[in-house]
């Protein structure tokens, strides 16, 4: 079959032929690219964190121009150009639950309430049925741990979760800003990612930043105690087939 010249199938109207799909295969791409590097990026600053370092530059480097190619860029300068024990000091400022600059994304929509443990039931659920496993003291809703498995495990079910918390990653960007900090640059990168929000998206947020998230410390038993240090990137692997 030969497809017609402006790229789209013969076949029938609204089909987007062999150069649509090429276009479509490397939009996923460059998320797949973007997703990885945001998830190596917001890892606790260790030694394996800069061992990445350099990887997710240059991959970072081959994305096409664009909001998330310039924002992990920047970054990653900064995250070079900075002492290893300065970075680990600010990253533990930065994240801390009490200033809704969490890393872990239910904490948002359900706080330290008993909804937690069953949203977090569920996002495990999410990537025991894509055939990944997270590491048991690791928590699945930790923002790394998400843009891991929507870079290499599911895309699609990787990039729902994100749209289903998107309220949580606008007011952490938001957060970031406001606290100045480079990490806002990473988030955002991500954000680019997702969809345009909606007006009931929007009014979630100003909602959430209002009220904050819910509180009533309770129903996390399953999961252990909430960390006092946000959490690394997660060990997620696939499960041998």
């Amino acid at each position: 079959m030969i497809p017609s010249q402006d790229g789209r199938d013969p076949d029938g109207p609204g089909r987007t032929g062999w150069l649509g799909a090429g276009r479509e295969a490397r939009r996923a791409h460059a998320r797949a690219v973007t997703h990885q590097a945001a998830s190596v990026l917001l890892g606790y600053p260790d030694a394996l964190f800069f061992e990445r370092l350099p990887l997710a530059a240059r991959a970072v480097a081959e994305l096409p121009k664009g909001q998330p190619r310039t924002l992990l860029l920047e970054f990653c300068e900064h995250a070079s150009s900075t002492p290893e024990l300065e970075l680990a000091e600010h990253y533990v400022d930065v994240f801390d639950l009490r200033r809704r600059r969490a890393l872990h994304m239910t904490y948002y929509t359900d706080g330290d309430t008993r909804r937690r443990g069953h949203a977090l039931a569920e996002i495990k659920r999410v990537y025991r049925e894509a055939g990944w496993r997270v590491h048991a003291r690791e928590l699945p809703d930790h923002l790394a741990v998400m843009l891991e498995f929507a870079a290499r495990g599911d895309a699609e079910a990787g990039q729902e979760l994100l749209v289903d918390f998107r309220s949580g990653l606008d007011l952490l960007s938001r957060s970031l800003e406001e606290h100045g900090t480079p990490y806002a640059r990473v988030v955002d990168a991500v954000r680019h990612t997702l969809p345009a929000p909606r007006r009931a998206d929007e009014e979630r947020v100003r909602l959430l930043a209002q009220q904050g998230p819910p509180a009533e410390d309770v129903g996390m038993e399953p999961y252990g105690a909430r960390p006092r240090v946000p959490l690394p990137l997660t060990d997620v692997t696939r499960r041998p087939r």
